[in-house]
Order: structure tokens, then sequence, then C-alpha cells
């Protein structure tokens, strides 16, 4: 089982037992030994890679307690801390795994109270545990751009300096995407500055302050107003020009439409998750790093190491009806509209064995 499946799978069990589970014994062995066991593929039977209430004697502190430890040989590679499912997840709650973290030679540490699960590692300071997550899986809300970071973390593929190299993206990344938020939420003095810069030479007196902080509100306001009015427009286009084809005259339609990108191209978030579930789907036939995204001003194209003649998808999202188009051994299009992103699992079959030919080329 792939490790997309395996998540999925774990998160339709715990949309199904989480009201009848009350303890944090029941959360473990509900949810998190069979996420240790089926999604990161480490055998829980077998103490030489799986620790329960492993005692962490730390300094003062005899007997403490990490809930599993996780080792190949006399390498650590993962300790985890578990609470009871519906808990908050804080490190102040957590100081054992903090403090076992520090003094050992474990690089990456898990948080969980088994539906989501914060990965840890030591990218600020060597042997100490960051505060903040380089990665959180949340099985209520699935991020299929996790997955193939996810797989880093596997028994199979597990290599601390790709998964610290990887962390290091993906904790930054996370923390810009927080800061974007909150400044278009309600920009702070020193974003009104930055962007006023840009447009005037006036000194930024309190009043002036004041007076670029609400245009610069506005203006990002009616950006993101324009923004989406954009992609409804662009979706109307499509549709009004395609909607009335038949699937094998519009699959003929979307082998023609033109590659050539423009200064209006936009990757979009729902683009960006399906090539992240593409990825994790492709992942078990092909390296990840062989499956890329190229964007197009009318579709996103998912490719094989980048060659425009090695399409494994298409993806027509600027419409009222997301569509998919996969491409068989012969290059001939297959069309199929999808309710949501997560509806691509459904064609796992077909990405994989499209991978597979196109390997074997």
């Amino acid at each position: 089982m792939s490790v997309d499946q395996a998540v999925q799978s774990l998160a339709a069990k715990v949309r199904e037992l989480k009201p009848i589970i009350e303890t944090e014994e029941a959360t473990k062995t509900a949810f998190i030994i069979p996420f240790i066991s089926t999604v990161l593929g480490y055998d829980v039977t077998d103490p030489r890679e799986v620790i329960p209430e492993y005692t962490a004697d730390v300094g003062v502190k005899r007997g403490e307690k990490v809930d599993f430890a996780i080792k190949s040989g006399d390498d650590f590679r993962f300790l985890i801390e578990c609470k009871k499912i519906g808990e908050p997840l804080r490190l102040d709650h957590a100081n054992q795994l903090v403090r076992y973290f520090n003094v050992t030679d474990t690089e990456f540490a898990i948080l969980t109270n088994g539906e989501v699960y914060e990965f840890y590692a030591q990218l600020d300071a060597v042997n100490r545990m960051d505060e903040k997550p380089f990665m959180t899986i949340d099985l209520s809300n699935i991020d299929a751009r996790v997955f193939p970071h996810l797989e880093m973390c596997t028994k199979t593929r597990f290599d601390s300096e790709t998964i610290a190299a990887s962390a290091e993206q993906l904790k930054y990344i996370s923390e810009i995407r927080k800061v974007l938020s909150a400044q278009f939420k309600e920009p702070d003095a020193d974003w009104v500055r930055l962007i006023s810069s840009r447009v005037t030479s006036r000194r930024m007196t309190a009043q002036n302050l004041e007076i670029f902080t609400k245009l610069v509100s506005t203006a990002q306001s009616q950006f993101l107003k324009d923004e989406a009015n954009r992609r409804l427009r662009s979706a109307q286009d499509f549709d009004d020009a395609h909607g009335e084809v038949s699937a094998p005259e519009t699959a003929t339609v979307v082998e023609e439409v033109s590659e050539t990108a423009t200064s209006d191209i936009v990757t979009t978030e729902e683009e960006l998750q399906a090539f992240g579930i593409i990825r994790a789907i492709c992942c078990s036939e092909v390296p990840v790093s062989d499956i890329t995204l190229r964007d197009a001003k009318s579709y996103c194209a998912i490719l094989y190491k980048d060659n425009n003649r090695k399409p494994i998808a298409r993806l027509f999202f600027d419409r009222k009806v997301p569509r998919i188009v996969f491409f068989d051994s012969a290059r001939e299009p297959h069309v199929f509209d999808l309710s949501g992103v997560d509806e691509i699992y459904n064609y796992s079959q077909i990405l994989r064995e499209r991978c597979m030919a196109l390997r074997d080329e």
C-alpha cells in the first residue's frame, strides 16, 4: 500500500472511531500504532524497531518515558509523544519529549493526538528540538502536498539528510504563508512601510503611516477580489468555448491547446494540491523528482522529466467543473470531470500505469 493510500485509509478510520475514543491508550491502539505500521512502515511487533514506553533518564529526571522510540540498529529515527485524540498539541505539554530529544542523537520527533501529526527537527540549533514543526499532517484535512515529504520518512526511504533539507523548505514555506496571510488580513507598520516605499518617497510619519495603512489594506483587498474575478471569467470563457462538446471532441481540443506561457499564468492552490497528489501516487513507480509541473495559460501540465512530449496528465481547473486529462500509451487523451481535487485518488492505477510506460520507454 502506498503512503497516500495508507493515509487516506487511516483518515477514514479516524472519522469512524473518533467519537468513541476516550483515552490516550485507546488513541494509541486505534490510530497511532497503525500510523507507525501502515504509513511509516515499521514493524510494531519488533522491539528492535519500535519500542513502546521508552525510558528516558535525563539528568535528575529518572524514569520518564517517551511513548514510542523508533530505531534502526543503534540509531534513533523518531521519538513519538502521544496525546488523547482531540487534545491540542502543545510542546509545553510534552516536556519529556523535548528534554530527551535534546540529549540524544535523535534528529526527528513526532507529537500527535492520533489525528494530527506534527513532525519536528533540529533546524534552528544542533541537538535542540525546534519550537515549531516542519510538517503537519491533519487527517481531518489532508494536504496532499506533504505526501512526497512523508514518503521520505518511511522505513524504506528514510534518509536523514534528505529529510532535513526537505524539512527546512517546508518549515519556512509554512511560516512565510502564515506571515503573508496575517499581513493580508491586517497589515502591520513594517509591511506598510515596505509596500509604501515602492510607490512614494514620503517620509512615513505617524499621519502618513495611518493613511497608507488604509491604502495598503484597500489595495490588497481589491487585488484578491480582482484575482477571484479573473478566475471566474476564465472559467466562464472556457465553458462558453467548450462546454457543449462531447468528451471525445473535448479531448481533441485539449490536445490542441497552446502551451505557450504568458505573464497571466497563476499556478493555483488547487493545482498545487493536485500536483502533490499525483506525485504521491506516482512516486511508487518513478522518482519524485521526475514528476514535474509546467503551468500554461489554459491548463496545468504534469510531465515526466519535464518533457513536453511525455505528459502524465493535464489539469483544467479554471472552469466551473474541474477536469483532468490522462494519456494512454498512444498519447490519446481520456477526459474526466472532478467533483474535488481528492477525487484524483480514484485514478491512481491509471497514473501508475502511465508512469511505468514512460519509465520503460
